[in-house]
């Protein structure tokens, strides 16, 4: 019986040795990079090791929490919300966090990973609870932002940073996507035929400015060819006018050169026998004088005897002729009379 004693005192000494090593060995505690761990003694908390090497005190000393310090992804579960039109939406999302401080995290809130699900849950039911259907596809962002804002008004009780919420899907029944797809068929074919129709008054208005930019230039061609057809004209006549003038200028002074009377004479003769010998031709119809054979009778009649020539003192151009039609000489400025 004390043999037995013995043994069972000896194995209980062996247990508690056993027990006692293996909790000299928990005290030596090396804490991971991004970790801490929150120590209480004796069922207080009295710190927190950051990462590195640490011994404790054996049987007083416990490491309750273990905190990662590095940025978390918590997927928030899909949920129902309705929006303001009474439509039924499955939202979900992720936030985005990391620890700050390792105290508040232990001891702020009993789970902090739960707690912000849970926060940003409600937080979303509300927010789209204030929105139409078509508003929740289009503010994305503004879910998000109001999730974050009410997430940062905890963040120092339960010690978190909240960096950001993203919206995963946002879900709708079969029932409302169908009705969705047929409005939004509706609007692409409302923005064709609008677009169709602008793109036919675009291409009325450049025709009608074509035609009319069209008739402008045909206008203003036709005015500027009748401009230089007049000039054209108007300068051919001025230079038919010079070149009679010169004309004039050059038989009035030959007729006043010696022997220019009878040259003049002799042309005038030369043109009238010329006519006389084209009289007959067929189908000219003619006036002839009583006697053609009187050609001495019909030069006279020309008068080209009483053409005169005026000196430069009448204030005509030396050397040019003036008829007289009653065969009167011109008289000179001292009032006696010169001959042709």
């Amino acid at each position: 019986m004390i043999e037995l004693l013995n043994e069972i005192s000896m194995g209980v000494f062996g247990l508690l040795a056993v027990y006692a090593i293996y909790k000299f060995i928990r005290a030596i505690r090396i804490v991971p990079q991004q970790s801490a761990y929150v120590v209480e003694r004796l069922g207080r908390y009295t710190k927190t090791l950051q990462p590195g090497f640490h011994t404790l005190i054996p049987f007083v000393d416990a490491v309750v929490y273990k905190q990662d310090l590095r940025e978390q992804a918590i997927t928030v579960e899909p949920q129902d919300c309705f929006t303001m039109d009474n439509v039924r939406v499955r939202v979900d999302g992720v936030i985005y966090l990391s620890v700050g401080n390792p105290e508040n995290a232990s001891y702020g809130v009993t789970n902090y990973r739960r707690a912000a699900i849970q926060l940003a849950q409600t937080t979303t039911r509300s927010v789209i609870g204030r929105m139409e259907l078509d508003t929740t596809f289009q503010e994305r962002a503004l879910i998000s932002r109001s999730v974050v804002d009410v997430l940062s008004e905890v963040e120092e009780a339960w010690g978190i940073k909240v960096h950001r919420y993203e919206i995963k899907n946002i879900d709708t029944p079969r029932t409302v996507q169908k009705a969705m797809e047929r409005q939004m068929t509706a609007e692409r074919e409302r923005r064709a035929v609008v677009a169709r129709s602008e793109g036919e008054q675009s291409a009325t208005v450049n025709d009608a400015e074509g035609v009319k930019q069209e008739v402008i230039n045909q206008s203003e061609g036709e005015m500027q060819r009748r401009v230089n057809e007049a000039e054209g004209r108007a300068e051919e006549i001025e230079a038919i006018a010079e070149a009679t003038a010169q004309a004039i200028e050059e038989v009035a002074r030959a007729v006043s050169a010696p022997g220019g009377e009878e040259a003049v004479k002799l042309r005038l003769a030369e043109q009238y026998l010329n006519t006389i010998a084209k009289l007959g031709k067929e189908n000219n119809e003619v006036l002839l004088p009583a006697d053609l054979t009187r050609y001495d009778s019909v030069i006279g009649g020309l008068a080209l005897d009483d053409f005169t020539l005026h000196t430069a003192g009448d204030g005509a151009p030396a050397g040019a002729p003036s008829p007289h039609g009653d065969g009167s000489q011109g008289e000179s400025p001292t009032g006696s009379s010169s001959d042709a």
